[in-house]
């Protein structure tokens, strides 16, 4: 595989597609089957959360507690403890649901994965992108994707809203040589302030919220000039302006297909299979 950032910055690159928390109709999210999942489908891009157990090996759930600062096991596996009081072994013995977890779905044969196992079944076969799940462990989780020898497959991100912050991103991916994405949000208010801050980053991607979409369309040749590449998320909890996966399900050109037109080259989903039934039947080129 080409490096992650040389990869996004291709001309006439096809629109990447990203499956969130890995392929989860097939299998629980976040799990090494999810992962696999991906991979078999051919997806480009697998979105995978990262947490740390009470001895401090990092694993990959994604839901934090709303009561008390820790990572909920309750939706994927049952269980009321936070992931962070137990040992990674521990955490290891327990199996997941199904799918997305929750009351309707069954166990599965899946375990909670360490990050370090899920590195070693994506080399050199799919980018993973890390959604880091608390600050303090953006350091430590990019120097084990280094350790890995996976900085060219990995991406991390975070939220940048002031130049501190930017500046500390970009500090981390010299340093240890791990991609970074900002997070930010664009409004037709501020554009030209947003975009400066993002600049200071030099990323080769950013994911963007936006207040509607033309603050994106009317805007995208500044980011193409710039050399960065536009990711979108159309997640029913988290979609801007109501681009998302359940309206694409009825009508993807609406969605899709206008985010598409308006800049965006990569887009993080929970229907991949419709996005690429979509793409396939659509040319649609980056750059």
């Amino acid at each position: 595989m080409i490096q992650y950032r040389e990869y996004i910055g291709l001309s006439s690159r096809p629109v990447a597609i990203v499956a969130h928390r890995g392929f989860w109709h097939t299998a629980p999210e976040n799990s090494l089957a999810a992962i696999s999942g991906a991979i078999c489908a051919g997806y480009e891009i697998a979105e995978i959360d990262i947490q740390s157990s009470k001895d401090g090996i990092l694993f990959l759930l994604h839901d934090r507690d709303v009561d008390a600062p820790g990572a909920s096991l309750r939706r994927m596996t049952g269980l009321s403890d936070l992931a962070n009081n137990l040992t990674f072994s521990q955490l290891n013995e327990l199996k997941l649901k199904n799918f997305d977890g929750g009351e309707g779905n069954s166990f599965s044969d899946q375990s909670i994965p360490s990050l370090e196992s899920v590195l070693k079944l994506a080399d050199e076969k799919i980018y993973l992108d890390l959604d880091v799940k608390s600050l303090e462990l953006l350091g430590k989780t990019s120097k084990l994707v280094a350790k890995m020898g996976m900085q060219g497959q990995a991406a991390i991100k975070t939220q940048v809203q002031t130049y501190e912050q930017a500046e500390n991103l970009k500090e981390l991916e010299s340093k240890i040589g791990v991609m970074v994405m900002p997070m930010m949000h664009f409004s037709s208010d501020d554009f030209l302030e947003k975009f400066d801050l993002l600049q200071s980053v030099s990323p080769a991607m950013v994911e963007a919220e936006f207040d509607e979409l033309s603050t994106l369309s009317l805007n995208q040749n500044y980011f193409k000039n710039a050399g960065i590449s536009i990711w979108v998320n159309t997640l029913d909890p988290v979609a801007c302006c109501e681009f998302n996966d359940s309206s694409a399900l009825i009508d993807p050109d609406s969605i899709w297909g206008e985010l598409i037109r308006a800049g965006v080259s990569i887009i993080q989903t929970d229907e991949p299979e419709a996005l690429k039934k979509f793409l396939s039947s659509n040319v649609f080129i980056d750059g």
